[in-house]
């Protein structure tokens, strides 16, 4: 792309789902201007006009146009610079067919389990969360080995689109092991996960943009503690 390329994100510091943007964003060393949103406060005007329809973070604005949604705005750094890093997307249609596919399983199956199971005040419903978490991990662990043929990521010897979709949530999953002593990444049950997260968030395109898990984990303790204040007065 051009000199005169400009590129903005909007987010947020804690979001998960907006360090997919910028792992991608430092992937293809695209220089960006970044805009901090308070979504529990006042949006911003841009935010609202960038994306009216789900008033949400990350938008990614290139040249004035507004892209949405943090893999389709990954799948379009990758298109649009493709000529600056490695491939986000695999090059064989099967192979980016499969990489989308089990994006979408972490980001429409797992993780929806990972949010109900901790935040729930059931302890029924937490073993059960928790079951359907660790069945989660225990089939993308199969995927890692089938995917990554021996080498360090899901996308190969280079992150991926699944490594971006996985690993945003790391930082995430770390802060809650903190919070509650919870494991969720066990050696002896997903030895290859364990190792591949190793390696994902020691990466110098991610670990420059990664936040401090205990500053993630003091975020969700405070939140936490908000919402049971406002809960016990309604």
């Amino acid at each position: 792309m051009g000199e005169r390329d400009e590129v903005k994100l909007l987010g947020t510091w804690y979001s998960p789902v907006v360090l997919r943007a910028k792992i991608a964003l430092h992937l293809k060393s695209v220089d960006y201007d970044y805009v901090e949103e308070d979504l529990f406060g006042s949006k911003s005007e841009l935010l609202l006009k960038s994306n009216p329809v789900y008033q949400k973070v990350p938008v990614l604005i290139h040249n004035g146009k507004p892209v949405c949604e943090s893999l389709n705005i990954v799948e379009y750094i990758d298109e649009t610079w493709k000529s600056s890093g490695p491939s986000i997307l695999p090059s064989h249609p099967h192979d980016r067919a499969l990489a989308r596919f089990w994006s979408a399983f972490v980001d429409d199956k797992w993780f929806p389990a990972f949010i109900a199971a901790t935040i729930t005040k059931s302890e029924d419903t937490k073993a059960k969360g928790m079951e359907e978490v660790e069945e989660g991990l225990l089939r993308l662990e199969d995927v890692f080995v089938a995917i990554s043929k021996g080498k360090p990521f899901f996308g190969g010897e280079a992150i991926g689109l699944i490594d971006i979709c996985l690993g945003s949530f790391l930082v995430l999953l770390k802060a809650k092991e903190k919070l509650n002593g919870e494991k969720f990444l066990d050696e002896s049950k997903t030895p290859f996960l364990c190792k591949w997260a190793d390696i994902f968030l020691s990466d110098e395109m991610v670990k420059n943009v990664v936040p401090e898990i205990d500053k993630v984990a003091k975020f969700i303790r405070e939140f936490e503690d908000r919402a049971q204040s406002v809960a016990s007065r309604s």
